[in-house]
This record gives structure tokens, sequence and C-alpha cells, in this order.
């Protein structure tokens, strides 16, 4: 690192370690492939607003409970060389880092991460059984299905299919509790399944009165032998539980028994306490949660379904959003419909209406259309952390609108009395859990198209009396340079003073699908925060030279290469999402730092399977870092990926007519 590069860091480091609340402040400091990660001692000291204007930072947001500043890659890793020597904290891992941050969070904090990591295991299988309700409860209200034995049949088995699922969610969640909380799975699954045997009485049966409820006497205590069908609450509490005495157990029993004796005694400990302790705490839990959700609906009417939907993005911040999946769960296994489904849907329509109106108020500046279509394509399928983090929240008076417009879509809901005989997506792919009874496919359109337009319209008018970002623009004359012919000829010379050539192609350098960087399911690329690029979906776990050129740096972690063009241009290729806490882990590089390589040469080998059932994403985003201005891409559109395929051509603005992407090569 020469000299002048290391002032500036020192600079840089100097003025973070001010606006984060000092030394005393940093609890740890860490990195990956583009983000500063530190974790503090009181987040509230630390001036986000003025760190976005630090010399080199991208971007700054607070995530996992560290605050992550977004430089870019390479760069981060001299920022971090120098932040951390200037803090005496240069040997802390990434690893090490995550231990501080978790040891930093309250008890309810764990609780709600404890029950988002159980949810989001078995979300594939709960997203199935309500898309599957739904499409049977469309079906099944069409005459012509009722009336042809083949459609009626497949409309039968189609609910059978969802039924099944819904019924046996109990015994999902006691599995990945178990797993979450470090106990072995199969040990949740047996749980689970003594939780749902034949030999208890259904436990709808049984809150019916239509089937003999046997009770035995152990130890005076009158132990009802029923089911728990729709047991939610106490599928997770089980989970807990018996995770916990497996570990127990297995510290515990003789190793030379413990292969026979362990699983025994967890399971004959767990199911004792399941139907003396946990089940009839969990049942009043469940029945509690049940019942003033009800209330709820039934004394509190129009406001109490306003209030709710107007704050639940509120919630979202927060991280406590993460507990309503159990709750819904809940809520249908006992009453048979969600209510909140269709409420936390109008919630997030209605950031997204507050997203195309600061996209109106603000509709000349390039930057901001990047930010915002992406966002709101986001919101369409129920994902509103990109328009909340990137927008709503940051200039303040969208989040307000889109709250005012999330209340008028509740109380459209309520008028309504609309429903959802599922739970786990809203907004588009929503409306196929919308109870169908009373129109409720139209009462879903309209409580949706009034959250929208909502949102829309209040940030509009905020937007005339709080945007300030607009007032400054007006006052200072701010917005995108004009280039004059004078530019232009500057521009041209010192390009083909550099030897820069006009066009560079970057063809495919990996096998697999590409897909558009928008697509990419993590904020950072998807918002290209880190610049603009594609993205390709493996089909194995190679990564070859898109052209020739220079490998800059290769990460520790392997997981990342920076990559210049003969021409200049600077890439980065990153393999998978947040697979840098892999530690190298399943990852062999095949080249070093300021080699020479070829067009199609191997870059990285990774064990794309491994990755996977890690639980991580293998999307491979090739990113172009530090693009000029006088430069432009030309993406292909979405197909199959080889090395053969033209992937994105760069090319100079003004000597080219850039249309709707290259050819597939």
């Amino acid at each position: 690192m020469d000299a002048n590069k290391r002032q500036r860091y020192e600079k840089i480091s100097i003025e973070l370690t001010r606006l984060v609340g000092g030394r005393e402040n940093i609890q740890g400091v860490a990195h990956c492939a583009t983000r500063l990660r530190i974790v503090l001692n009181d987040n509230d000291l630390a001036d986000l607003k003025a760190i976005e204007d630090v010399d080199l930072a991208k971007g700054v947001f607070v995530a996992g409970d560290q605050v992550q500043i977004i430089f870019g890659a390479g760069l981060v890793n001299d920022v971090y060389e120098v932040f951390a020597e200037h803090n005496n904290m240069k040997n802390m891992s990434l690893s090490d880092l995550k231990t501080v941050a978790n040891k930093k969070m309250n008890p309810l904090q764990r609780i709600i991460k404890a029950l988002s990591d159980v949810f989001v295991d078995i979300m594939p299988g709960i997203l199935a059984a309500a898309l599957l309700t739904g499409l049977s409860g469309v079906l099944g209200n069409m005459e012509f299905v009722q009336a042809n034995d083949t459609l009626y049949g497949i409309n039968r088995l189609i609910n059978i299919s969802s039924g099944a699922i819904f019924g046996f969610l109990p015994l999902a969640v006691a599995y990945s509790a178990c797993k979450r909380f470090g106990g072995r799975p199969i040990l949740g699954i047996v749980i689970g399944c003594i939780m749902l045997s034949e030999s208890l009485a259904n436990a709808y049966a049984a809150a019916q009165g239509t089937v003999e409820v046997t009770t035995l006497h152990i130890l005076g205590l009158g132990v009802e032998l029923v089911g728990f069908q729709g047991g939610i609450i106490v599928a997770l509490l089980m989970g807990f539980v018996t995770a916990k005495l497996d570990i127990f157990f297995e510290k515990k029993v003789p190793e030379v028994i413990r292969l026979l004796l362990s699983p025994l005694l967890t399971t004959l400990v767990g199911a004792l306490l399941l139907f003396t302790v946990i089940g009839p705490v969990g049942r009043g839990l469940s029945t509690g949660i049940t019942n003033a959700l009800v209330w709820m609906t039934q004394n509190l009417g129009v406001f109490g379904y306003a209030i709710f939907s107007g704050l639940q993005q509120l919630v979202v911040i927060t991280g406590l959003h993460h507990i309503f999946g159990a709750i819904e769960a809940q809520l249908l296994a006992d009453t048979g419909r969600n209510f909140l489904n269709p409420l936390m849907s109008v919630a997030i329509i209605a950031q997204g209406g507050a997203v195309l109106g600061y996209l109106v108020l603000h509709r000349k500046n390039v930057k901001t259309r990047e930010l915002c279509i992406p966002s709101f394509v986001s919101v369409l399928f129920g994902i509103t952390e990109p328009a909340l983090f990137g927008i709503n929240l940051r200039y303040r008076f969208p989040i307000i609108g889109g709250c005012i417009g999330g209340a008028l879509g509740g109380i459209v809901v309520y008028l309504t009395d609309l429903a959802a005989v599922g739970f786990g997506t809203t907004v588009l792919p929503g409306i196929a859990l919308a109870d169908p009874a009373d129109n409720g496919y139209i009462n879903y359109i309209i409580a949706h198209g009034i959250a929208i337009a909502g949102g829309f319209i209040m940030t509009l008018v905020l937007g005339k009396f709080m945007d300030q970002t607009q007032t400054e623009t007006a006052e200072t004359g701010a917005g995108q340079p004009v280039q004059t012919e004078t530019d232009r000829r500057e521009t041209e010379a010192a390009v083909q003073e550099q030897g820069m050539p006009e066009e560079e192609i970057f063809f495919g350098y990996a096998d697999g699908q590409l897909i558009a960087m928008e697509d990419v399911r993590d904020d950072t690329f998807a918002n290209k925060v880190l610049g603009d690029g594609v993205a390709v979906i493996p089909s194995d776990g190679k990564v070859y030279a898109p052209t020739d050129g220079t490998v800059l740096s290769v990460f520790d972690t392997k997981h990342a290469v920076c990559f210049a063009s003969g021409g200049g241009t600077e890439i980065l290729i990153h393999i998978g999402v947040d697979t840098v806490n892999l530690q190298g882990k399943h990852f062999t590089a095949h080249v070093k730092d300021g080699d020479q390589v070829k067009r199609g040469q191997l870059l990285v080998e990774f064990d794309r399977e491994q990755i996977e059932k890690a639980g991580y994403d293998t999307v491979i985003p090739m990113i172009f870092t530090d693009l000029p201005d006088e430069l432009t891409l030309d993406k292909a559109a979405p197909c199959r990926m080889t090395r053969d395929t033209q992937a994105v051509v760069v090319r100079r603005c003004g000597d080219y007519d850039v249309k709707g992407g290259i050819g597939n090569g």
C-alpha cells in the first residue's frame, strides 16, 4: 500500500471511528468481500447519515446487529486493514464478530431470530401447501370443474395434498426447531410423530366433543390422550426441549452405551414432558394468542385493522415481524381463516406505492430510477427491505405515506371481511391464498389498489413539504451533468491516449442460467450498490475468466475474485451470497494475485452441492465495480450460459446505439 493511499485510509479510519461513537463504542470489526462490518456497544451513537458521506463509502445500513459500510471489492480489504489497526482489532475474524453480535442481542431479539430461523427452513413446504389450498379453492368454485370427472378428481388430489401438508405441519416445525437449537433433527421428527400419533384422539374432534378422550393418571396428574393437530406453539416448544435434552444426554451418557441410551432417554423424557407440562402450557399459550387476535377483530373493529396494517411495516424494520409466521399458523389451525395475511399484504403494497411516489418526484434522477424500480418489483412479491431501507426510511416522508396507505388498505380488509386460507406469501402471489367467499379475490384486488394508491398519493403530498432532497436540488441546480461537445472530444482523446478499446466483450464465466442482476436475492447486488452487471445460476462448480486480463485479487476465503480486463475494465466475480461465512470451505482457487489469464481459463472451483446443503445461494454475480461514465453495458438477455456466450459488451457512449441487449452468442 503506497503512502498516499494509506494516508487517505487513515483519514477515513479516524473519521469513521469518530462517527460510530469513538473507539470505546466499538466491540469488534471484520469485513466480507464488499462491506466493513462493525459491532457497537450502542448503535444510537453512530451517525449513519454522516457515515454515508465518508470518503469512498457507497452506503451504510444496520443488519444482524452490525453496522455494515459498503466500500466495494478490493477496497474494503485496505480500508479494513487500516481501520482495524487504528482500533487495535486487526486479528478479529468474521465468525468472532458474529459471536460478539449474538451476545449483544437481548433475549427478545434472540427469540425472534430463532423463530425466523425455524420457519425459514420449512417455508418451501408451507408455501406449497398455501398455494395448493388457494388453487383448490379457485377450482372448487368453478361449475365446469365440478361437472367434469377428471377435473374434479385432480382438484380432490390437490385438496388432499394441501391438507396433508398442513396436517403434518407440527411435525415439520418440531423437526426444524430441533435442528435450529442444536439437536439431531431426526429426534424432532420422532417427537412430531408422537404429537400426531393415531393412538391419540384427534384434537379437532376432541374439541367438538365427537370422540371419547382417554385420561391417564400419572403421579396424581390427569393426562388426556389428545393429539396436537394444529399445535404449532407446542411443536416449537417441543423442538427446543428435544434439542436441549439431546445435547444434555449426549454429554452425560457414557460413550459405550450412548448410541442406544441417549436417544432413548431424549425421546422418553421428551414424551413425558409433552403430555404433562409442555402440551398443556403450549395449548394455553396458543389459545391465548388466538383469543387475543379474535378479540381485536370483534372489539376494536376497523380501528384495530387500520392500526395493524398501518404500523406493520414499522415492525419489519425492527425484525420482530418473523414472529407472525407462528401466529398465522396457529390462527389458521384454530379458526380456519387468517385475517393477518391480507393486512400484512396491503401494508407491503402501500410501501410500494410510496416508492412510486418518490420515483415520480425524482423521475429525472437516473440513480433514483435505478434504485426505485427494482425495489418496487421486490415489493410485488412481498419483499420490502430494499424499499424500506433504500428509499422510504432513508428519506422519511415516504415511510409515512406508505403507513397511511397501509391503514387505508386495512380499512377495506375489515369492511369486506377479507381473509386468507394460508400464509407465507403476499401481494401478487398472495391472491391465490385469498378466501374466495363473498367475492374474496375481487376484494383482495380492491384493498391492494386502495393501499398502493394511498401510499402513492400521500407520498406525493408529503413530498411537497418534507422532501429536502428535492428542495436542495432546486436551490443548487444539482442534477445530471450535461456533456458538451468539448467534454465529449476530451473524453475520446483521453480514451485513445490510454489505449482503451472502444468495445470489450465479456464472455460466459460459468455454465448455467444467465439472469439479470435485479433478480439476485440479495439487496446489495440487486440494487447495484457495488455496480451493474449480470449473474449466473450455475449448473456446475467452475468459474472461468470472461476475457483476457489480470487477476487483481483472490480473497482469502476464495469466494470472490477481482479481475481487470486487458482494456482496464475492473470486475468482481462473487460466488454465492454470504458465502464468506464458509471461510474458504468448499472453494479451490486455481489462480493467485497478479496472474495473467486467458479467456476461458479456470479461476475457481467450488462444491456447489455442499454449499447449497449448507444453506447458501450459489448464484454468481459479475459486477462492473468502477465503470467510467463514458462507458455503458450492453447485457445479454436471460439465457443458457456457456463459455462461448457473450454475456456483456462494454461500449463507449455515443459511438454505438445500444438496443435491447446483445445476442446470445
